[in-house]
């Protein structure tokens, strides 16, 4: 029975000794490692960056740049009213028919984005392809306004990992959307737009508007005033984005790293 005992009572000093060391030591191993938490919230897919954490409140409006200009000019004005910079997805489609607006664009010292040289659905091209579409956008965008873009939304919001693979070997960040507008559509009033993007809007939001959408120049300036109202910083996607070691979960967003 005092052997017994004995053996029993070693045991109970010597497990809880084990298990002391044993997480000491892999306390130390983990501190090498992302935590679990951040490993298990990584996108096991490529994501372009969606929205971005940040306990700010800023925001990113963006616009995409693919038909017509007739409302252009009046969204700068707005712009510049507020004294608000914003991030313009450029096509060569629709530079070489407005470059005197891009030139404009630029000019009012607006960040400027790639979107592809004849906005095809990129996932339908090889890699080559992708590469030409995206050197010739890059090329016609410093040509035309002298800005070297680090940018690229894909057209359609199109993409799958050689997509994203292929723009970062370029040196460009891949952007899409967390807040569609909607202001394309033959249905949406300005009204409706408006309500669309404040209703989903939060910080770290990225928001898709048209430079050319019907109502979007008439939805800008009340946009611009009830974020201004609630708190909110408008800044370029660029300036919104994180710039060094990150990663993006699986709903596309953009984490510091450790």
């Amino acid at each position: 029975m005092i052997l017994l005992w004995r053996r029993r009572r070693l045991v109970n000093i010597l497990i809880p000794a084990l298990l002391f060391f044993l997480g000491l030591y892999l306390g130390a191993r983990l501190a090498d490692y992302q935590p679990l938490a951040a490993m298990v919230g990584r996108a096991k897919k490529l994501l372009p960056i969606y929205s971005v954490y940040t306990t700010e409140k800023k925001v990113a409006l963006s616009f995409d740049a693919t038909w017509g200009a007739e409302y252009t000019p009046k969204l700068l004005a707005i712009l510049k009213q507020h004294n608000v910079k914003t991030t313009f997805f450029l096509t060569n489609i629709w530079l070489k028919k407005y470059p005197e607006v891009a030139k404009q664009i630029a000019a009012a010292g607006h960040e400027i984005g790639l979107h592809s040289a004849t906005h095809p659905h990129f996932t339908s091209l090889s890699e080559a392809e992708m590469e030409k579409e995206l050197q010739e956008n890059s090329q016609m965008v410093r040509e035309i306004t002298g800005y070297k873009a680090e940018l690229f939304r894909p057209p359609f919001g199109d993409y799958n990992d050689t997509v994203i693979r292929t723009a970062e070997r370029l040196g460009y960040r891949v952007i899409q959307w967390d807040v569609d507008s909607l202001d394309w559509q033959e249905h949406m009033t300005a009204a409706a737009i408006l309500n669309r993007v404040l209703k989903n809007i939060k910080p770290g939001s990225i928001v898709l508007f048209h430079n050319n959408g019907r109502y979007t120049a008439d939805v800008l300036s009340p946009l611009l005033e009830k974020l201004k109202t609630d708190g909110y910083q408008v800044v370029p996607v660029g300036e919104l984005i994180v710039k060094g070691d990150y990663y993006i979960d699986h709903a596309g967003v953009q984490h510091p790293g450790r």
